[in-house]
């Protein structure tokens, strides 16, 4: 995965190692699957309840005014199946993208095939917000 997080000043894309425990073959399992995931990550943060920052991420996220330190102070685990709702309804109304390499994947239930090494990015488009002059 290419992930880059808010409040990073430098203007690169980290790539994120993910390794499914079932090769999706169509976009729709590749969300779900990539969802289990990071539900999965989020649940053992939860049980961790520690974070350390380096300086380089503190200052990254001091330019946005925000330093946040990951550590996740409620009590409730996510619903797995409720987030998998939740992103496929998110990618159905347009609040992300999905790229394999440089090909835009736009349709749920179209074969996907996916090789170990290959790049897939989310992109999250932001509405914005204002009058028009």
């Amino acid at each position: 995965m290419n992930m880059k997080q808010l409040g990073k000043r430098r203007n690169t894309v980290d790539q994120v190692p993910f390794t499914y425990a079932v090769v999706p073959g169509s976009l729709r399992e590749l969300i779900a699957e990539t969802v289990k995931l990071c539900v999965s990550r989020y649940i053992e943060a939860m049980n961790r309840g520690e974070a350390v920052l380096s300086n380089a991420q503190i200052d990254d996220m001091a330019q946005i005014g925000k330093i946040a330190f990951g550590i996740v102070y409620g009590e409730k685990a996510p619903d797995v199946g409720k987030s998998i709702e939740t992103a496929m309804l998110g990618f159905q109304d347009g609040l992300f993208r999905v790229f394999l390499g440089d090909t835009e994947l736009t349709e749920l239930d179209e074969k996907l095939e996916l090789q170990e090494g290959d790049t897939v990015t989310f992109i999250r488009l932001t509405m914005l917000a204002g009058r028009m002059w």
